[in-house]
């Protein structure tokens, strides 16, 4: 079976979720066997990446990304984002180097070939310019397909049609987003495409500590992501009419894109995006995936190549893991790294971070992730007893409040503090260790984490540059959509010009 809209049928169908179920059955416990056995185990860390842009015309609108321009990026939900991904490299100096250089050919590759098909691709985490149909219109468009109504500016992946058609079944035939100065409501999920991300991985050599690191993951988002935020605005006519702006700037959160993915999305009981809950075993990064709430599922025969490789033997299983969105998650599979050995093994995937606005500061985050939660193990640091509650919360504070937020730490001294002038030198030493274990000089060290420092000692991430920035057009009499379109051009040309956001400052 080929037909799109059939198979979106047929993902819906109870036939199909019995024979899912069952699949997704017998592959965990091919999985729990692996873990027992050590089979995922490596030679070594490895690191790799994931980076989300969108595209605009001439005149900075959202535009749709034209096919000649996949070439040389991969296709993302919507018809204005591409993806760029990175091959995993030994966690090392060298490998550090290869990831940038690598993203950095796949960058000016996929720019060049936008250019060439009369658009431009932004480093941003979340598009402000509407399309020349308004942006309510082009995210609500949908298509009559034999009766079914489908997302018009999704990308037609079956896939995509019916976690878009499942989430609204369940949603009840409408999805609100509701954020601060904006209350709208869509016929599908496509307002996730708002925002875009980076994903660094990190590949766990050892199963058995793979637990330790998740956990001390989850009390990292709150501050990591507290030093990436920058996604603060919607494009204005997303506003409520009669909106103020002076309140907009001082009530929107730093991180508008977590809600958007969470709201699009969390209609099952429990929601499916939300800070993970801590693992005591290695097993139970199985367990947890198949547990959570079964949508949009899909069989393997439907997919050409899906059996091909390990993945192929745990297909269902990975499919389902995609639809696992938690901030931070458990991976299973992989590819073969030179150097570490293994074609089975488990990362990380670290999810809560914003796209940025350069390379080197897009791998910084990557150095800073993986530097901080190899560090904190070598260290044996205390983090891992802060409570998870405190460390939600943590994460939602810089959700909401970027750098000014309340977060929540545990000293290397074993103190309880929410002091920011305590908790970011930490953060910076303990990635720094990390770097040093896995041999990683200190000059390569300056260089990725150099920036980040640079936007705590300025006290300024991006979010907050563009509140300021878009203050400053109000402040001259400029109208918020005048203040947005000024901040998000200006946003554009200095993420083009300079290579680091440090440079800003």
């Amino acid at each position: 079976m080929t037909d799109p809209v059939e198979l979106v049928g047929q993902s819906l169908s109870p036939a199909t979720r019995d024979a899912f179920e069952d699949r997704v059955d017998e592959q965990a416990e091919f999985l729990r066997t692996a873990l027992e056995q050590g089979d995922l185990d490596t030679e070594g860390f490895a690191i790799g990446l994931e980076l989300e842009v969108y595209a605009v015309d001439d005149g900075g609108r959202l535009t749709t990304i034209p096919e000649g321009v996949f070439e040389a990026c991969n296709k993302e939900l919507g018809l204005h984002n591409a993806e760029l991904n990175t091959d995993p490299d030994p966690f090392t100096a060298d490998g550090l180097d290869a990831q940038a250089q690598a993203l950095a050919a796949q960058w000016e590759r996929a720019q060049a070939a936008a250019r060439d098909h009369g658009c431009d691709l932004v480093l941003d985490a979340m598009w402000t310019t509407p399309p020349a149909e308004g942006s309510v219109a082009y995210l609500g468009d949908t298509d009559d397909h034999d009766g079914t109504d489908l997302p018009a500016n999704m990308r037609p992946v079956p896939r995509y049609w019916a976690i878009d058609r499942h989430c609204v079944n369940l949603a009840g035939g409408a999805v609100p987003f509701d954020v601060p100065g904006a209350t709208v409501e869509f016929p599908t999920i496509l307002f996730e495409s708002l925002a875009t991300s980076i994903q660094p991985h990190v590949q766990i050599p050892d199963a058995t500590e793979f637990p330790r690191y998740h956990n001390l993951g989850i009390r990292t988002l709150g501050p990591v992501l507290a030093l990436a935020t920058n996604s603060p605005f919607l494009p204005g006519d997303m506003y409520d009419d009669g909106v103020d702006p002076e309140t907009l700037l001082d009530e929107t959160h730093h991180e508008l894109r977590i809600a958007a993915f969470e709201q699009s999305v969390n209609h099952t009981d429990p929601p499916k995006v939300r800070v993970p809950d801590d693992l005591e075993t290695d097993t139970d990064a199985v367990d947890y995936v198949v547990d959570d709430p079964l949508l949009a599922p899909f069989l393997a025969e439907w997919v050409e190549g899906a059996e091909e490789g390990f993945t192929g033997e745990i297909w269902e299983f990975d499919h389902k893991r995609g639809t696992f969105w938690r901030w931070l998650r458990g991976v299973i599979g992989g590819d073969h790294v030179d150097g570490i050995g293994g074609r089975r093994s488990i990362r990380i995937e670290y999810r809560p971070l914003p796209t940025q606005p350069s390379i080197r500061d897009i791998v910084g985050f990557q150095a800073l992730v993986g530097g901080l939660l190899r560090g904190l193990v070598a260290a044996d640091h205390p983090l891992g007893d802060l409570d998870h509650d405190a460390a939600e919360r943590s994460f939602y504070a810089a959700v909401e409040n970027g750098l000014d937020a309340e977060l929540a730490w545990i000293t290397a001294d074993g103190e309880r503090t929410d002091d920011s002038e305590i908790i970011f030198p930490e953060v910076f030493e303990f990635a720094r260790r990390g770097l040093a274990e896995q041999g990683i000089d200190d000059a390569t060290a300056d260089r990725y984490l150099g920036p980040l420092e640079a936007r705590w000692d300025e006290r300024t991430t991006p979010s907050q540059w563009k509140i300021g920035r878009a203050r400053a057009e109000l402040d001259a009499g400029a109208s918020l959509d005048e203040a947005l379109a000024t901040m998000q051009s200006e946003y554009a040309r200095l993420s083009r010009e300079h290579d680091t956001f440090a440079d800003w400052l």
